[in-house]
């Protein structure tokens, strides 16, 4: 099974980029069960005073437990290469980033649990559990520098005008911030349809007023 979806971004209400996030089920890495790839890409305003072009992938197991992850990124005149190799047995995550501007590589280990998942892993774990309004789990991330137990909680059905018309959703809220997976205060939220399929169709990330808020908007989807 592959679904592809596409976003518009959009940065203090200014159109700021592209987002296209891509699972597949039965890829052709070794014995990852699925992955998902994300390219994130700015335009206009936005690219001409801050560039941004990255490209993300993690490969995971049946349980969608992260096996590794791999990020080229760009962004300003930073560039960078990252690998981050998740071991269930040694219960270690391997992180390695190389900075392609001043040719540095940076490494760390921190302890995981068997199973843990990348942000994005934990998104489509998300999509597979019917957590109901009031309701809360802890899911176990990593970004390969650090592991936490990530509060979700399901907040409130909301009706959401989204490109693709108006839908039916529960928005959830995803504990990253404030010294959980990232330092930085700021609210990370995420809209699924109130359905089977459970389409992420909005997702808020919101930061002090210096950087502000962007917003992912569902503007096209794709299944086969």
């Amino acid at each position: 099974m592959h679904e592809s979806l596409q976003y518009s971004v959009e940065w203090r209400l200014i159109p700021a980029g592209t987002a296209e996030l891509d699972w597949n089920a039965t890829p052709r890495s070794g014995s990852a069960a699925s992955e998902i790839k994300l390219h994130l890409q700015s335009a206009g305003l936005v690219s001409r005073l801050f560039r941004v072009d990255d490209q993300y992938q993690v490969l995971m197991n049946q349980n969608l437990c992260a096996q590794t992850t791999d990020t080229m990124a760009q962004e300003g005149s930073r560039r960078r290469e990252t690998h981050v190799a998740f071991d269930p047995i040694q219960h270690k995550a391997r992180y390695a980033e190389k900075d392609l501007t001043k040719n540095t590589t940076a490494t760390q280990e921190v302890d995981i649990p068997a199973c843990v998942h990348d942000v994005m892993g934990g998104l489509l774990m998300l999509r597979s559990l019917k957590l109901e309004p009031g309701n809360a789990v802890q899911l176990p991330v990593s970004d390969g520098k650090k592991f936490v137990q990530a509060r979700v909680e399901s907040q409130g059905r909301e009706d959401l005008n989204t490109p693709l018309g108006p839908r039916k959703t529960i928005r959830y809220e995803v504990f990253l911030f404030d010294n959980v997976l990232y330092r930085r205060p700021g609210h990370l939220h995420v809209w699924l349809t109130d359905d089977a399929r459970r389409l992420p169709v909005q997702i808020q990330v919101r930061l002090q007023f210096t950087i502000g808020t962007v917003t992912l908007r569902l503007t096209k989807e794709d299944k086969s």
